[in-house]
Parts: structure tokens; sequence; C-alpha cells
């Protein structure tokens, strides 16, 4: 963990159309390897943090986010002028997971570990960060 970010949080997608906040501190942040996530971002993982839906606000471009409902898993809400991925979950939940990248400046919390290390990309090694390990999702 990292000191107690100054609340509330900012964040958004990249064009700036859509804007939130983030009103108390994340509960807990994970790396995901599941090829999910992979095609999702394109990339070999995907950070998240988990806050309760009521800790976070809408401020600017609800009527831009559309959502991805994959088979067995949460939705995946994005900006529809951009593509930016904000959150997973639905905010009718009782949290959700917004993307670390959406977070504009330090979130206050660090990765504490890493889920579908069996979906993992075997062109990028997985650091040896001490971080626990899940071969699936994390309990």
């Amino acid at each position: 963990m990292s000191a107690s970010p100054e609340l509330p949080l900012q964040g958004g997608c990249g064009c700036g159309a859509v804007r939130f906040e983030v009103r108390a501190p994340f509960l807990s942040a994970r790396y995901c390897h599941c090829h999910r996530c992979q095609h999702r971002t394109g990339t070999a993982a995907s950070a998240s943090a988990r806050i309760a839906s009521a800790d976070f606000a809408l401020l600017a471009g609800a009527d831009l986010i559309r959502s991805w409902e994959p088979t067995g898993g949460l939705p995946k809400a994005y900006c529809a002028n951009c593509g930016s991925h904000l959150f997973a979950g639905s905010l009718d939940a009782d949290a959700i997971f917004v993307r670390l990248g959406a977070i504009e400046g330090d979130p206050g919390i660090r990765p504490q570990l890493r889920q579908w290390l069996s979906s993992a990309a075997p062109w990028e090694p997985i650091p040896d960060d001490g971080l626990a390990r899940y071969d699936e999702g994390a309990p």
C-alpha cells in the first residue's frame, strides 16, 4: 500500500468525455492474466481495484458508457467515443472493479495478487514480485 490518497480521486476515459470520482479508499487490487483481459486490453494483464459501488460516482458522460457482458464474467464498461475501459461490474451491484489506468494520479493502492496465471501470456514473463498467485480466479 502507498499513503492514503487525497479523496475524492478523479478518473475518466482517454477522450475526456466520461469522468468519474472515487470517494473512498479502494478495498483491494489485483492483476488479471485471463485471456478475456488480454483480448480486452491488448496487454498481458489488467490491473483493477475493487470499490463499493456506492463510493463511485459518474460525473459526466454516463450516456457514452457501453458495456460488454461476456459469458460467465462481469460486464466490462467502456467509453463509446474512445474505447477506454473504465470498470468491470454493474453500478447496481455491491462493488465494481475500476481499471487502475483510468485513475488520474496515485490510487493509493497496489495490486496484491495475480490471478488466472493458467492463462498467462507466453510472451510476457510474470515478474517475481512476491504477490500472491492463483492459477484460476482469486478467492
